[in-house]
C-alpha cells in the first residue's frame, strides 16, 4: 500500500469506528457499569477482535463464508441470537454504583463479539474491496497492514464510546436514570439484530 492509499484507509477506519453501532453500545454501556479502567479490555477485546476479521476477510474468509451460502445464515441466526444475549445483559444491568461487583464485557467478549456484529461484517467487506490490490506483492501484507491500521484507529474512537460511557456513569447517579440509560443502550444493540436477519 502507498502512503496515499494508507492515509485513506485510516480516514476510512476512523470514520468507521467512531461512528455508532453495536461495539460502541457495548463500550458506552460497559464504561457506564464499570468506568473506564476497568473497561479498558472490552475497548482491547473490541479493536483486536476487528483487526481480526479485517484480517481475515481481506485474506479471503469472506469469499469462504459467501460462497457457502448454507453458511450464511446460520451464522446470521447464531449471530442474532447473541447480539440479543448482550442486549439483554445490558438492559437488566444494575445501577453503577450497585455494578462494581459484577464483571465488565472483557477482551475474549468483545473480541467475539465482532464476529457477530453487523456493523464489522461491512466495515470489513467494505475494507477488503476498495483497498486490497490484486497487484501487489503480498496478500498476508495487505491483511497485515489494513488490520493494524483499523486497530490504531479503533483505539482511540473506542475510548471515545468508554469514556462517553463513564460520563454517563457520574450523570446517572440515581438507580432509576442508570436503569433507563442501560435500558436504551440494550434496546440500541437488539434494534441492530434487524441488519443480521433482514
Amino acid at each position: 500500500m502507498s502512503f496515499e492509499q494508507s492515509i485513506g484507509f485510516l480516514v476510512f477506519s476512523l470514520v468507521a469506528a467512531v461512528t455508532p453501532g453495536p461495539s460502541n453500545v457495548l463500550l458506552a454501556a460497559t464504561g457506564a457499569v464499570v468506568g473506564v479502567p476497568r473497561g479498558l479490555p472490552c475497548l482491547a477485546g473490541v479493536a483486536l477482535g476487528m483487526g481480526l476479521l479485517i484480517f481475515s476477510v481481506a485474506l479471503g474468509l469472506g469469499q469462504v463464508i459467501l460462497g457457502h451460502a448454507a453458511i450464511l445464515p446460520v451464522l446470521n441466526w447464531l449471530g442474532a441470537a447473541f447480539l440479543l444475549w448482550m442486549a439483554w445483559t445490558i438492559a437488566t444491568a444494575g445501577a453503577a454504583s450497585a455494578a462494581v461487583q459484577k464483571k465488565p464485557a472483557g477482551f475474549t467478549k468483545a473480541a467475539l463479539f465482532q464476529w457477530v456484529n453487523p456493523k464489522s461484517w461491512l466495515v470489513s467487506t467494505a475494507a477488503a474491496g476498495a483497498y486490497l490490490h490484486g497487484n501487489a506483492d503480498s496478500a498476508l501484507l495487505q491483511a497485515s497492514w489494513l488490520a493494524l491500521l483499523f486497530v490504531a484507529a479503533a483505539l482511540p474512537c473506542g475510548l471515545v464510546w468508554l469514556a462517553f460511557g463513564a460520563l454517563m456513569h457520574r450523570l446517572l447517579r440515581s438507580a432509576r436514570a442508570a436503569r433507563i440509560f442501560n435500558i436504551v443502550m440494550g434496546v440500541s444493540l437488539a434494534a441492530s439484530v434487524g441488519f443480521i436477519l433482514w
